[in-house]
């Protein structure tokens, strides 16, 4: 038979009450230590804790990437080596490829951080873009590989998003 114990607060075994885990309130639990909330979380899951300061509180679900990939294009088919949240990745065209995710985005307005691998180091101009951001879908992101002004083939790419899961 399963045990329950039912208390408000957990306090260290010196019997410090500034610090613990505060059980108190409905829906919530807050870790304290000196008497100070730390972090936060709600029975939706959302957790917030203290920020570096120690002054301002930051939202543990939206700091973090919600997408991340590593490509390696090879001959000309781009194919996904290591990856966070991504099913797969459309090769649309010579150095324009839209990699799309394993669950959605809550809206097309993420953040795209991206890192290529050059097909040579020669030449000006060479360097990945994110397409328009109206290219965007919930779905997926397109970004595309230029080098001396004309999209060519890459080796890789390396790209992560910040924003808001469905």
């Amino acid at each position: 038979m399963a045990s329950e114990i039912k208390v408000d607060t957990i306090v260290n075994a010196g019997g410090d009450n500034d610090t613990g885990i505060d059980l108190a309130t409905n829906d919530q639990i807050l870790l304290k230590v000196a008497n100070a909330t730390k972090l936060t979380m709600n029975s939706t899951g959302q957790t917030t804790i203290v920020g570096e300061g120690g002054t301002t509180t930051t939202s543990l679900q939206n700091g973090l990437a919600k997408n991340w990939c590593h490509s390696v294009i090879g001959s000309g088919t781009p194919a996904v080596t290591d990856s966070f949240n991504t099913a797969s990745i459309t090769d649309e065209a010579a150095g324009n490829y839209s990699p799309q995710f394993t669950s959605n985005m809550a809206n097309a307005t993420f953040a795209v951080s991206m890192i290529p691998q050059y097909t040579s180091t020669s030449g000006t101009g060479c360097f990945f873009h994110q397409s328009p951001p109206a290219n965007n879908s919930t779905s997926d992101y397109n970004v595309q590989h230029f080098q001396n002004g004309d999209l060519a083939e890459a080796n890789a790419f390396m790209s992560s998003i910040l924003g808001d899961l469905a």
